[in-house]
């Protein structure tokens, strides 16, 4: 695990604060119509202008600015020209940048035009789980304590959390210690540190946790195609209460 300076931090906290402002922007365009490739040039175009560059492209080979993930998608789902959406689907959008060596990476889950009721409780049930792990991840909390706040939450409400996948530490790499799976043992996994930076994000399907990978190699799919909602912050754990780094 990586325990930031305050020059890092300062650096991450810009890194951070780019990601969800383009985010938040690309959420903006999402309407029936629209093809996740169209979605792919516009965070192109707001990269630029906020002077960073996708953490994602490249990244293990992924060939891509960002991923876009549509119903039965989990995450990972890669923009193409002949995807278009349409009224009732949800999308996850999951954008990382990097500025001056540091990364950011958050996620959200909208719906396109007007979507069913059921679907608006799967993605805010990923928010709501999002908060409260955000919440109780302070120093001296462990891993799995976290985890399993998460798998809790999610099966109270009638979903299950995705396995294959996890939560993860960032700063100068996308991916640092500690892995943050969504869920987990109490008292057990990595103890979180004052200043570490992780990634906390809740990927909740609407039927079984079971997922696959599609034939591209990257996006991961509900085993039941049953639809997924993802979300995620960085969030700075401090010992007086976490701030979320990712806010626009």
């Amino acid at each position: 695990m990586v325990i930031k300076s305050n020059v890092e931090l300062e650096k991450m906290k810009i890194a951070c604060r780019k990601c969800k402002c383009i985010l938040e922007e690309l959420k903006e365009i999402i309407k029936p119509g629209i093809t996740t490739y169209e979605i792919e040039k516009e965070s192109e175009r707001l990269m630029e202008k906020n002077g960073v560059i996708s953490a994602f492209k490249n990244y293990k080979g992924y060939p891509a600015n960002i991923c876009i993930s549509v119903n039965e998608e989990v995450v990972h789902g890669i923009p193409r020209k002949d995807k278009i959406l349409k009224e009732g689907d949800i999308v996850s959008l999951d954008v990382g940048v990097i500025y001056e060596g540091f990364y950011g990476d958050c996620a959200d889950t909208v719906g396109v035009g007007k979507i069913d009721k059921k679907y608006e409780i799967l993605i805010n049930t990923a928010r709501e789980a999002f908060k409260i792990a955000f919440e109780e991840a302070l120093p001296g909390m462990k891993t799995g304590d976290i985890g399993f706040i998460i798998e809790k939450y999610v099966e109270k409400n009638g979903f299950s959390v995705v396995k294959q996948f996890a939560g993860h530490g960032i700063g100068r790499n996308l991916h640092e210690p500690p892995e943050v799976p969504n869920f987990g043992i109490p008292g057990e996994g990595e103890v979180l540190k004052e200043n570490m930076v992780i990634a906390i994000e809740p990927m909740i399907n609407e039927g079984i946790s079971d997922v696959e990978i599609c034939e591209d190699g990257w996006t991961v799919i509900t085993r039941d195609r049953k639809y997924s909602a993802h979300y995620e912050n960085c969030i700075l754990v401090k010992k007086n209460g976490n701030e979320i780094l990712t806010e626009c």
